[in-house]
């Protein structure tokens, strides 16, 4: 299954990757921000766009999801610091999302809400159905939200289901602030070393795990009947009793107060109708959720108390307050040191026969409002004003500069001047800054275009890769295969390890035969590395890789756990488990989703072959005995270790030949004997002269003192075979 995730980096956003990529889905991401702040591990493709760029329908065309999740009340590219526009950008964001989901007529559409939409007290608890009534630009927008998809879901026909998880709380990451009743009492208590309850408010909460597990189930239900479902624990639990656990792990020192006022609330919603079509059950409950998250805030108090403390700062805020004066006063500042040059010049001028026609506050006015545009222009008249006056008055009186008409008549042609020069300049400014918007946004698009193609290229080259390339073709898995057939019913097992480490390019494989329902024995392998877990396992004791295994999915090592295998498979027949693949030379960059997906059909293709000599085997044990015994006649047991030798020399197998000794007496008595004392992948034959052998499987003679002593205390002396086959 193929998944956009739409929102910004986030501990429920790492969750959700998890558990799809644990279960095998492809995961795409939509980070809604242009910076590349956050890193993905197993995100397939992550796309940083805004999500009300024009980019988002191509996305979602390359994309084609089957499954898209818009994280809403939790995506953190929202601060809600500005509700008013964060509430703006997050219902244009999410229309054009769900306008480009309703154009491709393909996949569901899951939306995040919260308990925010209910801002009223409920005595009893709220289904699904109950109406809206929420509090605040947040709570309103998250409804508008609600609407909006439901209104595609009646116009358009678009699959849009709203999810309201109930008070989500998880254990925070270092230093960054949540909002959930857990976070906000142990962040109190941190700070001031009180917790201020009100005992008639109570909730219900569902800690991260729970809520990612039912959010999955969602995902991966063929038809859902309802178009709003409730993620609620439905466990009551007051202030004054989350306060008491907080306390339990951040020490007695902390102090309850109670500041019960009014008449209370009370919010829990009811998961009835999601209870009725999935199965589910709460793991984390608040003894121990709301626990971890103290644990981790009180172990990491720095990181949370640092960031409230570096917000108060007294100094930084008035030394950014001066710099934003200092740079709206500077071209006031610098006009006025340029004026006094010209008032000198102009006063000068008058006695120079060169430059006494030449009028230098008009020059400078000019200046002023050709690169600062009309506000320096009419400050600088004003100045040039002042100073033509005060040049004036040194020749004559104050009265006659006031009356001369002619004075007038340059303060005029001064202002009028500087005011269309400085008009045209802003004019001007304006123009090319609508010019370099318009380039900046045709830019953005273009680079939009060329990172989605680019990253469609290399998905392209990609699929091509495992489709053209040799020795990933269908064709060549095949080929390869296929040439189990040419082996006889003993060697098949052998070489099914073979043929697995070429399919797989890997070197180490190891084959393992169920021996019964809790034990396996080693059958074959290709290298020692692959024998690390030695000959016989208890794979059901393997909780991960059997939990795996019995679903029919293929186990990735993805802790790197160094005593597990990289990959491993299981091939069934009659649903019962007959062998386990195991693969331990996988470099990390190839435990993916496809290698997974190979491995798979390279489980199918030799299924048949490895099934069908299984069963020969067995009927080999069962029917060609010399009679009335569990001893193998010659032909049979000759065959059986020549098999055996052939693969030890290729190195995909050990085994030991002892020769018993029974001074001729009868096979009946000795295979009643020495029945019990053998494994049940061992087997006991003549095999010349009429001798009768023991075959060992996967042992060495560092390691048969045991089975000689168990032949020893039956009353048979044996010894290592040592001719060749």
């Amino acid at each position: 299954m193929v998944v956009l995730l739409v929102g910004g980096g986030s501990v429920l956003m790492n969750a959700m990757i998890d558990k799809l990529n644990k279960n095998g889905h492809r995961v795409y991401l939509l980070t809604g921000q242009k910076e590349k702040r956050f890193s993905y591990r197993h995100v397939f493709e992550k796309y940083n766009f805004p999500y009300d760029s024009g980019s988002v329908k191509d996305i979602l065309e390359s994309v084609r999801p089957d499954v898209t999740i818009f994280t809403g009340a939790y995506d953190t590219n929202f601060t809600w610091e500005s509700p008013r526009q964060d509430a703006v950008r997050y219902m244009a964001g999410l229309m054009n999302i769900l306008s480009a989901c309703s154009m491709m007529r393909k996949g569901r559409f899951l939306y995040l809400s919260s308990q925010e939409v209910f801002g009223e007290s409920y005595i009893d608890n709220v289904g699904e159905d109950a109406p809206l009534s929420p509090r605040g630009f947040r709570a309103l927008a998250l409804a508008q939200g609600e609407e909006t998809c439901a209104n595609y879901r009646r116009t358009q026909g678009t699959d849009t289901v709203i999810l309201r998880p109930d008070h989500l709380y998880w254990v925070p990451e270092k230093g960054k602030k949540e909002d959930n009743p857990c976070f906000r009492m142990c962040l109190e208590a941190l700070k001031t070393g009180k917790i201020s309850v009100n005992e008639r408010n109570v909730f219900s909460m569902i800690y991260l795990n729970d809520a990612v597990e039912q959010i999955y189930q969602l995902i991966c239900g063929e038809s859902l009947e309802h178009s709003v479902y409730h993620i609620s624990s439905m466990e009551e639990i007051g202030e004054m009793e989350m306060a008491k656990l907080i306390c339990e792990e951040l020490g007695s020192d902390i102090e309850i107060v109670d500041s019960t006022v009014g008449a209370g609330n009370r919010l829990v919603l009811d998961d009835k109708r999601y209870m009725a079509g999935f199965d589910s059950k709460i793991f984390n409950h608040y003894d121990t959720g709301v626990k971890r998250v103290a644990q981790f805030m009180k172990r990491h108090s720095a990181a949370f108390l640092s960031e409230e403390d570096a917000g108060g700062g007294l100094a930084v805020r008035a030394w950014n307050n001066t710099r934003r004066i200092l740079r709206a006063l500077f071209p006031y500042i610098e006009n006025l040191i340029c004026f006094i040059p010209f008032f000198l010049l102009y006063n000068n001028a008058a006695n120079s026969a060169f430059v006494a026609r030449l009028d230098f506050y008009l020059l400078y006015v000019l200046l002023f409002a050709v690169v600062y545009g009309q506000r320096q222009a009419i400050f600088s008249g004003f100045l040039a004003v002042i100073g033509y006056i005060a040049g004036q008055m040194g020749v004559r009186s104050g009265f006659e500069v006031l009356v001369d008409y002619n004075t007038y008549v340059w303060m005029a042609q001064l202002f009028i001047v500087g005011l269309v020069v400085g008009y045209l300049k802003d004019q001007l400014s304006f123009v090319q800054s609508e010019h370099r918007t318009r380039i900046e946004y045709l830019q953005g698009q273009l680079k939009d275009i060329e990172e989605i193609n680019d990253s469609n290229v290399r998905m392209k080259h990609n699929f091509e890769s495992q489709v053209v390339n040799h020795k990933d073709s269908l064709g060549k898995i095949y080929e390869i295969s296929s040439t189990l057939e040419q082996y006889g019913p003993e060697e098949v097992l052998f070489y099914a390890a073979q043929v697995l480490s070429k399919l797989m390019d890997c070197e180490d494989v190891a084959v393992y035969t169920v021996a019964n329902g809790d034990y396996a024995r080693l059958f074959s392998a290709t290298s020692p590395q692959a024998r690390k877990m030695g000959n016989s396992i208890k794979y059901t004791a393997m909780e991960e890789m059997y939990g795996e295994l019995k679903e029919g999915r293929v186990y990735i090592n993805r802790r790197m756990e160094e005593k597990m295998p990289m990959m491993a498979s299981a091939v069934y027949s009659e649903d019962k488990m007959q062998l386990i693949l195991m693969l331990w030379g996988i470099p990390w960059e190839r435990m993916t989703l496809g290698e997974a997906n190979r491995l798979t059909i390279v489980g199918f293709l030799i299924q048949n072959a490895v099934v069908r000599a299984n069963r020969y085997l067995e009927a080999l044990r069962n029917r060609r005995y010399v009679e009335g015994t569990n001893v193998l006649d010659e032909s049979a047991f000759t065959q059986l270790a020549k098999a055996f030798f052939d693969a030890r020399e290729k190195g995909l197998t050990e085994y030991v030949l002892l020769e018993i000794l029974t001074e001729d007496e009868n096979y009946e008595n000795v295979g009643k004997t020495l029945g019990n004392a053998i494994r049940q992948t061992d087997y006991l034959g003549i095999l010349k002269e009429g001798k009768l052998y023991a075959l060992l499987s996967n042992t060495n003679k560092d390691n048969i003192n045991g089975i000689r002593e168990r032949f020893r205390s039956a009353g048979y002396e044996c010894r290592v075979e040592e001719a060749v086959i």
